[in-house]
């Protein structure tokens, strides 16, 4: 099996999304294709034109430093997508790798088991690896099992929650390049993404511009069927010696209306929990 041309492709995707004015050319009347010509971004970057056109073929893999931040600078990148840049020119070849399970540190199932918040606990996969459940009432998708990335793409319950996800999600799928770095040969990876192109039209399209930007925490509102209108703050916290595990944990705003509606969602959750099963026999 031909080993991924990861590096050209990022390459020439990036080159696709520079608008050459940007790049202080004047260009007149109008192109066929979008971006950047290879052989402008080689002038650019002080490169021959053939080098580049290799570069992005995959017939030279291992481009000095000094040539990828020219690159860099020239297809506008910043610190985050630079650094990617740079580890896509010394991935590891692909190898064959044998699925395993990950485990959450017991300390942090604890944890879990007290915080009075929702949280969960992902994988750099976005696997939803332990959740507490004040987190799987805010949303059923957030339970161990389910991959949020599928969630958000596949699942239209998880889509009415969050009222207008179109105009965010892009920045959770290069958060998830991001999380992922250069460690593109997993079989898992190939087999989600394949997943969401064959179901999401704008994940396929997401997911063609190569966008990286780092795990980060964030404002997030959400349209919980029981409680109304939430205003809640994300937070990622690094698990550590967990290969790149993150503690997620949804908070409001001390005395908001949010916070009292998080109040009635735990005690909700909570009478759910005390709700005596009843036999299946009659």
């Amino acid at each position: 099996m031909p080993r991924p041309n990861t590096l050209g492709e990022y390459l020439r995707a990036r080159r696709e999304l520079v608008d050459p004015a940007d790049a202080g050319l004047n260009v007149a009347g109008v192109r066929r294709t979008p971006g950047l010509r290879r052989e402008e971004v080689a002038t650019l970057a002080g490169i021959s034109a053939d080098y580049y056109l290799r570069l992005e073929q995959g017939r030279d893999r291992n481009p000095s430093s000094q040539v990828l931040e020219a690159l860099a600078r020239v297809l506008g990148l910043d610190a985050t997508a630079t650094q990617y840049l740079l580890g896509l020119s010394a991935a590891r070849p692909s190898r064959t790798r044998r699925p395993r399970r990950e485990v959450v540190p017991t300390g942090i199932g604890q944890l879990l088991d007290v915080l009075e918040l929702p949280a969960f606990v992902e994988s750099r996969m976005f696997d939803v690896l332990a959740a507490n459940r004040l987190a799987t009432a805010l949303s059923p998708g957030i339970r161990p099992g389910e991959n949020r990335l599928r969630s958000m793409f596949l699942d239209p319950a998880e889509q009415d929650l969050h009222p207008g996800w179109e105009q965010y999600i892009g920045g959770m799928v290069a958060a998830f390049r991001g999380s992922l770095g250069t460690d593109v040969d997993d079989p898992r990876l190939a087999q989600l993404v394949g997943e969401l192109s064959l179901g999401s039209e704008l994940f396929r399209q997401l997911w063609a511009r190569h966008d990286v930007k780092p795990l980060a925490g964030g404002l997030t509102r959400m349209h919980h069927p029981e409680v109304g209108m939430l205003e809640l703050r994300r937070e990622k916290l690094p698990i550590g010696d967990s290969d790149g595990q993150l503690l997620v944990i949804y908070h409001a705003e001390p005395g908001s209306e949010t916070a009292s509606s998080l109040g009635l969602l735990g005690s909700l959750a909570a009478d759910v929990l005390r709700e005596p099963r009843t036999s299946s026999r009659g």
